[in-house]
């Protein structure tokens, strides 16, 4: 990918890091050159309009590559076709900085077999990665299941060259964190499997077998092979301040959706950042009964947005939280600023001369952000 020489976005409503005005953001060798204040459109440069001209947005945790990989239950999608898919999907959506997750830990034994794939597709990504087929910057999130059999062999076989942004915790035990409600559980993995009765009781029993031969173990290993791989370590679900103290012992911070109002608080009460669902926000509150995003808006307990399962999501949330706290720069900086702070990424998520030029343009159309246009380093990308 090729940056242009020069691109100028005029006449926009500029989102900087710390407010907005109507300015223009001036574009070279793919990075900003310069913001000039004013609706002036200079020859040759693009019209915005008064749209909102913003930092591409920062996704730190997305499900989304999953669902092009097996749109289907039991399909599974040719990936580089996939990931090609889910690249242009997420650059039409606005986000230029994605921070893919995949799952490490399987359980290859028992009827609930779930294989492990992560090694191989993390191969094939930067594969088309380096080979230019991908239009927006990415990164892997390795999902560290320590209720499995299979953590630590998959986690060796990532290194320092792999682009391993983020390491997450992830403790699935029934009965505890995201799955305290067994009835939700129930539902959900029955629904997803097609289990009996027996076979949810045996899931059940297994999963916590797992959890009390290795979880220990493999919370070390994970913790470990993170610094190894010199990411950030996450942790997932916290829903207690026991759980919490544990996450900063680790050196962790970033929490991703805690569950409960208990946990963000001491989160904050400890330095980590707090991440939540762009969906629970929208939608008016978790699918899983966990603590509402828009109850830790209203608290200002909440840093960071994630879209985690629907791409879209992650810059209208963005935007409610701008209409929410009647600042458009603090909603905005949930999905740019703040997740790139969060991994180190000090190069992107604010308009500021030096910084990359990841930029998108959006129309707000019966109060609907529309992405008008997207540049990943100055090249426009959608």
């Amino acid at each position: 990918m090729s940056p242009v020489s020069e691109t100028v976005l005029a006449n926009a409503t500029l989102v900087l890091p710390d407010e907005t005005l109507t300015g223009s953001v001036r574009v070279a060798d793919g990075r900003i050159a310069g913001i000039d204040p004013g609706g002036a459109v200079p020859a040759g440069a693009i019209d915005c309009g008064g749209d909102l001209v913003m930092p591409g947005l920062i996704e730190l945790h997305t499900d989304n590559l999953e669902r092009h990989i097996q749109p289907r239950p039991s399909v599974d999608w040719p990936h580089a076709s996939a990931i090609v898919a889910h690249d242009a999907e997420l650059a039409g959506v606005g986000i230029t900085t994605v921070f893919d997750a995949m799952r490490v830990g399987s359980i290859p034994s028992g009827k609930a077999r779930y294989r492990a794939y992560a090694r191989g597709l993390a191969s094939e990504m930067l594969d088309l990665r380096a080979r230019g087929a991908l239009r927006i910057s990415h990164f892997l999130h390795l999902r560290a299941e320590v209720c499995s059999e299979t953590l630590a062999e998959e986690m060796a076989e990532f290194g320092p060259e792999d682009r391993v942004g983020i390491v997450s915790l992830m403790d699935h035990t029934p009965g505890q964190r995201q799955f305290r409600d067994l009835d939700k559980l129930k539902a959900y993995v029955m629904g997803k499997n097609n289990f009996s009765e027996a076979d949810f009781e045996a899931h059940v029993a297994t999963l916590k077998a797992l959890r009390d031969r290795h979880g220990e173990r493999h919370e070390e290993v994970a913790v470990a092979e993170a610094r190894r791989c010199g990411a950030i370590l996450a942790s997932h679900d916290d829903t207690t301040e026991a759980h919490v103290a544990v996450s900063a012992g680790h050196g962790i911070r970033l929490a991703e959706f805690p569950t409960t109002l208990e946990a963000a608080r001491a989160c904050r009460e400890q330095g980590i950042a707090v991440m939540m669902g762009a969906p629970n926000l929208i939608r008016g509150g978790s699918h899983s009964g966990n603590v509402a995003a828009a109850e830790l808006a209203g608290l200002g307990l909440l840093d960071i947005l994630s879209s985690d399962y629907v791409p879209s999501a992650l810059l209208m949330a963005g935007v409610m939280l701008g209409d929410l706290w009647d600042d458009m720069a603090r909603g905005i900086a949930t999905v740019t600023r703040a997740p790139a702070d969060a991994v180190g990424l000090r190069d992107r998520g604010r308009i500021a001369p030096g910084a990359r030029a990841d930029l998108i343009r959006v129309a707000r159309i019966d109060g609907v952000p529309v992405v008008r246009g997207a540049w990943v380093q100055g090249t426009r990308v959608a």
